[in-house]
């Protein structure tokens, strides 16, 4: 059985995390960061990792992004791996989570479910496929309307493994309200939705002349990201320093 440090306990996705976690015999919740400090599982809970005093074999991140930092810190000097899956990290962020990498292995998503990521494998073969034809790149996504940053982690996985696929000649629009011109074929549109409950919807549309082509991935739960977390903690555990990703745990 691994043993779990749960940072953002208290979330929503914490809280889905450690009720999944509690119903499985090959993971441990042994504590949790949290800024709020309130315990609700069977494990203590810190508001910091300065204060934790359990030692684990994987560190589950859903907190937000305001709390990494304190994150890296903790596991560049302890070398604890971990799942990394706060989204809307700065660049200086990135930066830190690659150098955290070189000595903990580090597994970061946007997106942990099964299903993404199986969508990001075939929008990069889509766009292999149809950008050269002309066809146009749009991307919709939907959450609920206390998400905080926007556009997605997903959606700019997706537009990403777009991009990839065409040598990275693409740049990204988020906004053309202050634009008054014809879209540029080298754009990939991101749009965002905010509102009600939804968990997650993503669109990538490929849209050509008298044809569209749309690839679509609906969450109805929050489920699919804690039994994908908790995947990805038995995989990174007793890995080596790297960056790795959910294709790997998945072998795409």
């Amino acid at each position: 059985m691994i043993r779990i440090i749960l940072h953002g306990c208290n979330g929503a996705m914490g809280r889905v995390v450690t009720e999944m976690a509690e119903s499985r015999e090959d993971v441990s919740i042994v504590a949790g960061v949290d800024i709020t400090g309130e315990g609700r599982g069977d494990y203590p809970v810190y508001t910091s990792f300065g204060d934790c005093k359990e030692e684990a074999d994987v560190v589950v991140d859903f907190a937000s992004a305001a709390a990494v930092d304190g994150l890296l810190d903790y596991c560049g000097r302890t070398g604890t791996p971990v799942v990394l899956c706060t989204t809307g990290l700065s660049e200086a962020q990135l930066q830190r989570v690659q150098k955290t990498a070189e000595g903990s292995a580090v597994l970061r998503s946007a997106n942990m479910s099964l299903g993404v990521n199986l969508l990001l494998k075939l929008v990069k073969e889509g766009a292999k496929a149809l950008a050269p034809a002309g066809f146009d790149i749009e991307i919709v996504e939907k959450h609920h309307s206390r998400k905080l940053d926007a556009p997605s982690g997903t959606a700019i996985a997706l537009a990403d493994a777009a991009n990839s696929a065409m040598d990275d000649g693409y740049h990204y629009v988020y906004d053309r309200s202050t634009r008054r011109q014809k879209r540029d074929p080298m754009e990939i549109g991101i749009s965002a939705v905010r509102g009600g409950t939804i968990v997650g919807e993503h669109d990538v549309i490929f849209a050509g002349m008298d044809e569209l082509v749309t690839l679509s991935h609906t969450a109805f739960s929050r489920s699919i990201f804690a039994k994908g977390a908790l995947e990805a903690a038995l995989f990174l555990t007793g890995k080596g320093p790297g960056l790795y990703s959910m294709m790997d745990v998945l072998g795409l």
